[in-house]
């Protein structure tokens, strides 16, 4: 495990790594997530074997630290991100992002191009406001107060299904709630407008049953991969791993 300092004094977002040769390839989780128990079956497929990889939990998730005077909005999770990056010695690298990890990962790409040579989004957000029967809506939905202590953290761990409750449990309450609201609150310009304007290889990823992303085909039309992953929902590195795998492999 490796750490470096982010945002406020003292505070540290740490990642795990393996060797590999090649440019760096670097799986970024989404909310409520960590990237350990999201990603980390994903090395057992050749495809993926030999580049070094990196695995970052963003701050409030994870192994990383969740202090309270961060912002946790999209802008401040792709600094940190950077940081990670910088403190690794990594430029040019492929990241691959899940939902809101995939929106960060857009940030990232285009306030530092120098630090990303392509990206892969799984049903990344892209667009300000919330998604049909999205959770983040519901966690953005509290005040941030009775969220954090007055039992909409537990209320939401009522509700979602078992998985996302597995590590979404560990998640810092407040990070949660504030990386949900910075989630519909987007960002400006917006997400797909940074991504439709990146001049790299960008690749978009949407389960077959996953959630109602609008205007693939505007992406495509602007020179995105869009692949429709069969068998899958939402979290397509668990429904499909082998297709994923292959698609994250597909122009790498």
């Amino acid at each position: 495990m490796q750490q470096t300092e982010f945002g406020p004094a003292g505070a540290y977002i740490r990642w795990t790594e393996s060797e590999g040769a090649g440019p760096a390839r670097v799986h970024v989780h989404g909310l409520g997530a960590a990237s350990g128990p999201y990603t980390a079956h994903l090395s057992a497929y050749g495809e993926l074997a030999g580049r070094r990889t990196l695995y970052v939990d963003l701050p409030g998730f994870g192994i990383s630290d969740r202090p309270a005077g961060f912002g946790y909005g999209l802008e401040d999770h792709a600094g940190a991100l950077a940081a990670v990056l910088d403190a690794a010695g990594v430029r040019g690298a492929e990241v691959v992002g899940h939902s809101m990890g995939g929106a960060v990962a857009i940030v990232l790409a285009y306030r530092r191009p120098e630090l990303v040579s392509r990206l892969v989004l799984a049903e990344a957000n892209l667009d300000p406001g919330p998604l049909p029967g999205a959770a983040s809506s519901g966690i953005a939905g509290w005040p941030e107060e009775e969220f954090v202590h007055g039992g909409g953290f537990a209320a939401t761990l009522e509700k979602v299904g078992w998985l996302w409750r597995s590590t979404m449990r560990l998640a810092d309450p407040l990070a949660l709630h504030r990386s949900a609201c910075g989630l519909l609150r987007g960002t400006d310009p917006t997400m797909r407008a940074m991504l439709t304007g990146l001049d790299i290889p960008r690749t978009y990823l949407a389960g077959d049953a996953g959630d109602e992303i609008a205007d693939l085909d505007g992406l495509a039309d602007s020179g995105v991969r869009v692949v429709r992953v069969p068998d899958s929902g939402h979290c397509i590195m668990f429904d499909n791993p082998r297709a994923y795998a292959a698609a994250i492999a597909d122009g790498a």
